[in-house]
């Protein structure tokens, strides 16, 4: 007989699991990187011990709890003995599954009009891992339902979508250029990032071999130089607020401009796009996020490629989860 919501097993108990919900098509990423786990159910994996700052994650469920359950009335009331807003993730039990959500309050998910702050207000995740069986985390790391950030995007401005990445890197980092600022973005042809900067009243020196579109390269406050990022001298251009890149290169190269940027002391913040032509590089990888001050996550608008961000006052870096 199943046990009530109110007598819920906790298999195992609070804190003693965390699980880790994979970007789409990068579940291989995150099991190399997490290198044990206890479960794997679709995109959710679940591993031993306290959350950790993984890059591949989407979303962190902390502290998660299986729930046994004996109807659809019994997992909505569990939940929202919780907590009030949950997202659901479902990889099985579909029909099940939109039945239990639309017994618990309608959480709002429009898209943010940037640069809008991230929502604040806690939200769960949960799914079903059996039809009388739930797993749910009431805290999780990101405040978007299964990590995936959404935009109001801009259609007719820039040039290409690349300035989502952006938008959700510095969403997530809480912070963005403002006017007075001086950035740099490197990589920065046909202009998708010099455009996001410009937009925010920044003043932006933009570097590529290839030009920029002739409508970004217009903007008040663009200035281009035609050149390659690696030939750039810090000390000649510097100091910059911001420094952006998102240059195509493999990623020990990224790591050496990186670490030439970092010794130079020219730049107070940085972002940048870690792309993997062929196998995912990870000690590369690991020796970013290893880096004082920085952090390095997958973010719902990357491909096969992570975000780095740093900071110089890294006490302000958002934690992990």
């Amino acid at each position: 007989m199943l046990t009530s919501p109110d007598n819920s097993a906790l298999l195992p108990a609070a804190g003693r699991r965390t699980a880790y919900l994979a970007a789409p098509g990068f579940v291989a990423e995150l099991l190399a990187e997490l290198g044990d786990w206890v479960a794997v159910h679709d995109r959710l994996i679940i591993a031993e011990g306290p959350p950790r700052p993984v890059a591949w994650a989407q979303n962190i469920w902390v502290a998660p709890e299986e729930i046994a359950i004996g109807s659809i009335g019994d997992a909505a009331k569990a939940l929202r003995a919780r907590q009030r807003n949950w997202a659901l993730y479902a990889f099985q039990l579909h029909r099940r599954a939109a039945l239990i959500a639309a017994a618990l309050p309608k959480v709002s998910a429009r898209p943010l009009i940037f640069p809008a702050p991230a929502p604040r207000a806690p939200l769960g995740s949960w799914t079903l891992l059996a039809p009388d069986r739930l797993l749910a985390a009431a805290r999780c790391a990101s405040p978007f339902p299964n990590g995936e950030a959404s935009f109001v995007e801009d259609r007719s401005g820039p040039p290409n979508r690349a300035y989502l990445k952006l938008w959700e890197a510095l969403t997530w980092l809480g912070d963005h250029p403002r006017p007075g600022q001086r950035c740099l973005d490197l990589g920065s042809s046909p202009g998708g990032w010099s455009w996001a900067i410009a937009r925010l009243g920044a003043a932006v020196l933009a570097v590529d071999k290839a030009a920029l579109a002739p409508a970004v390269a217009s903007l008040p406050g663009v200035e281009f130089r035609r050149g390659s990022a690696f030939a750039l001298d810090p000390a000649t251009v510097g100091p910059f607020d911001w420094w952006f890149c998102d240059v195509v290169c493999y990623p020990a190269r990224l790591l050496q401009l990186v670490r030439r940027w970092l010794a130079s002391g020219q730049v107070a913040r940085m972002v940048a796009t870690v792309k993997f032509q062929g196998a995912t590089d990870h000690a590369t990888a690991r020796e970013l996020a290893a880096l004082p001050g920085s952090t390095l996550r997958h973010l719902s608008c990357n491909k096969h490629e992570l975000t780095w961000l740093w900071r110089r006052d890294s006490g302000l870096m958002p934690a992990p989860f």
